[in-house]
């Protein structure tokens, strides 16, 4: 195991990972950045219109940006590419990092991991995704002006999804495989908009189309009946998984969703040592700005808690 101890760990790198590496440098922080990739959930996106400082720019731009920003740093901050962490153990005072490629000892330890949007498991989805299927309504409702589309899901994100739609849209089914689960406030308030519809215990059959997104096909399951709802775009809004193989043994408090608890003021997860920011926590609302606010955050309280 290599003996050196850093003061700061940091895991992951979009843009939550790579804001907290630049403050961590800048700080002079002695830190260590692991990551598999620089690329987030938006990486694969044609156009991201909400990236402050940027009228518009690709998702794969946005990520080349970020890794040329943290590089330049480089002198500052221990950069590892390509390392997976694999197991996180705390011992004493401080923290064993054990990777696919080597072992790190730190005296804390920030977790920018994010999430993995889930995908729709239906004929055409991986074909139409970024050609009208988006998984991100704040990024994408802009592009969808005066056009009839449709959101899948029923939780919370679902509902807010419709709600960011409903400046720009045209028309806005939401469809459901069961009943909505969202807050019965937010249900009663979004489908009495006139400019919505909502449909519930439905199969999803096919997503159609040629170039773009056309038509979406669906069962009602109490009937049996087949229907197809031509649409412009599908806002895909079932859920999400954090990023957060690598915790074990209860190291941190996880809600039911598998997120990480944290303090919002600090961004302090249940266990001293241990920070953590993104999508990969309970934070209510999940967007790349957010991410980058949260990590510069905690790099604040990480330094004063070195230094205290």
């Amino acid at each position: 195991m290599n003996e050196n101890i850093y003061d700061l760990l940091i895991i992951g790198g979009g843009p939550g990972g790579v804001a907290a590496g630049v403050y961590a440098a800048r700080k002079k922080i002695k830190t260590v950045l692991i990551s598999e990739h620089f690329r987030g959930q938006s990486a694969g996106s044609s156009e991201i219109q909400n990236w402050i400082g940027s009228t518009s720019i690709s998702g794969e731009e946005l990520a080349k940006n970020l890794e040329n920003h943290l590089k330049s740093y480089s002198k500052d901050i221990d950069i590892k590419e390509k390392e997976k962490v694999i197991d996180i153990a705390k011992e004493n005072d401080v923290f064993l990092i054990t990777t696919n490629k080597a072992k790190y000892i730190a005296k804390t330890v920030l977790i920018t991991t994010g999430s993995v949007r889930r995908k729709l498991q239906v004929k055409g989805a991986e074909e139409f995704e970024g050609k009208g299927i988006t998984y991100c309504a704040t990024c994408d409702a802009p592009m969808f002006g005066d056009m009839d589309v449709v959101v899948v899901g029923g939780g919370n994100s679902a509902f807010e999804a419709v709600s960011q739609l409903l400046a720009y849209a045209k028309n806005i089914t939401i469809i459901q495989r069961s009943e909505f689960r969202a807050e019965p406030i937010m249900i009663q308030k979004i489908l009495s908009n006139p400019k919505v519809k909502g449909i519930t215990n439905v199969d999803l059959l096919e997503i159609k189309g040629d170039k773009f997104v056309k038509a979406i096909t669906y069962t009602d399951k109490k009937t049996g009946e087949i229907f197809e709802l031509p649409t412009n775009g599908i806002f895909v809004e079932i859920g999400a998984n954090p990023s957060i193989e690598f915790l074990k043994d209860n190291l941190v408090q996880l809600d039911d969703s598998a997120q990480i608890i944290i303090d919002s003021k600090t961004q302090k997860t249940s266990t001293p040592g241990i920070w953590a920011a993104g999508d990969c926590t309970d934070g209510l609302y999940k967007q790349n700005n957010i991410a980058v606010g949260d990590a510069v955050k905690a790099i604040e309280d990480i330094y004063k808690y070195l230094k205290s």
